[in-house]
């Protein structure tokens, strides 16, 4: 699918990307929920979710985990690193539900609008609000699967934020929450950070405001965005300690060029702009029209809080603040030299944490 002319004005439409397919992000379904109406205005003709599921749902209907994506990430990174009969998320024990945001590539977004959805393709896709996200997992899981209520809701970065948003926006349908390295209230550092993300997309010529042909177009600007993410994805100490080493690349340089460069420049510049977006404005107290400590006070689920003590984006300090208002939440922190970017797992003490924390939230009474 290319851009194609009607008349005389260039229309944009779906384009091809060869990563968001099954062979690099494995087995889910497509689920459609039809018409979807945006906090923001906007609609979404027929809003498809990209969704993985794990084990197995009992007859009770009370055994369901809700796992929600972070920026960039698909269900995949969960699957891989997070899931199994080893690790607390047992698919043994409880039906895993992974639902990959709107705009992540996989789930209805900027580059893969067509059919009904063909008039926000590209440059045309509203904006989607995390509140969003959350209020079609809820009609996901009501209306597919028939579940009102969760034995805990998790996620990471931007998947810490819907975990908030589903604790204050549905509080009595959640059980028990985990969010991780993300907080509940976007803060203006992250906020201007996210900005330079965007304008080193938006910045490259082939961007062409937003109607490129091909991601492959946008190289350049999808490098530079690498290039920012190693500057505070990852902590001070991983770059002093040299920690790239034990992941088997010679050199800083290589470590760039073999490891964050490919992993962004595979990815649509669109998709990563609908998401930016949504972090940036990522904020609980807009539905008590602006009180955080309302909205925080709603929650109803016994929740662990999650920070990484290395985390350049979304500090220690910043969890505590809001753990002051958030009823029946407790904090763990996770020591990661990797900082923020450490959700990959990559560091062989990182899951065990993890582990260890979500074990001890499912096993807790709620």
């Amino acid at each position: 699918m290319t851009a194609v002319t009607t008349g005389t004005t260039a229309q944009p439409t779906a384009i091809e990307n060869p990563y968001y397919t099954h062979e690099f992000h494995g087995d889910y379904d497509l689920i459609g929920l039809g018409e979807f109406a945006l906090e923001e205005g906007g609609v979404i003709p027929d809003l498809q979710l990209a969704v993985a599921t794990f084990g197995t749902l009992n007859a009770a209907k009370d055994n369901a985990i809700l796992v929600t994506t972070w920026y960039s990430g698909t269900h995949q990174i969960f699957r891989d690193v997070y899931i199994g009969p080893d690790h607390a998320l047992n698919p043994e024990r409880y039906f895993i539900v992974v639902v990959n945001q709107i705009g992540n590539g996989l789930s209805t977004s900027p580059h893969n609008a067509s059919g009904a959805n063909a008039g926000i393709a590209m440059s045309n896709f509203p904006h989607v609000r995390i509140g969003d996200d959350v209020r079609a997992q809820e009609q996901l899981l009501r209306e597919h699967y028939g579940i009102d209520r969760l034995a805990l809701v998790v996620g990471g970065s931007m998947g810490a934020q819907q975990t908030y948003e589903w604790m204050v926006r549905f509080p009595q349908k959640v059980r028990r929450a985990a969010p991780i390295a993300g907080t509940a209230q976007n803060t203006p550092h992250d906020f201007l950070y996210t900005q330079a993300l965007v304008e080193a997309i938006t910045s490259d010529p082939g961007f062409a405001g937003g109607n490129y042909r091909s991601n492959t177009e946008v190289e350049a600007g999808l490098k530079r965005h690498a290039g920012i993410w190693a500057v505070m994805g990852f902590s001070t100490e991983f770059w002093k300690q040299e920690v790239w080493r034990a992941l088997e690349f010679e050199s800083r340089e290589a470590f760039m060029a073999g490891f964050l460069e490919p992993y962004f420049t595979a990815m649509d510049p669109n998709d990563l702009l609908c998401m930016a977006w949504k972090w940036q404005r990522g904020d609980v107290a807009r539905t008590a029209g602006g009180d955080l400590a309302e909205a925080l006070g709603r929650n109803e689920a016994v929740a662990r809080v999650i920070p990484i003590n290395e985390d350049m984006f979304f500090p220690v300090r910043d969890h505590e603040a809001e753990l002051e208002l958030t009823p029946h939440a407790t904090i763990r922190v996770v020591d990661d030299l990797l900082g923020h970017l450490a959700l990959f797992g990559v560091a062989p003490t990182y899951m065990p944490q993890i582990d260890q924390y979500l074990q001890e939230l499912l096993d807790s009474p709620a």
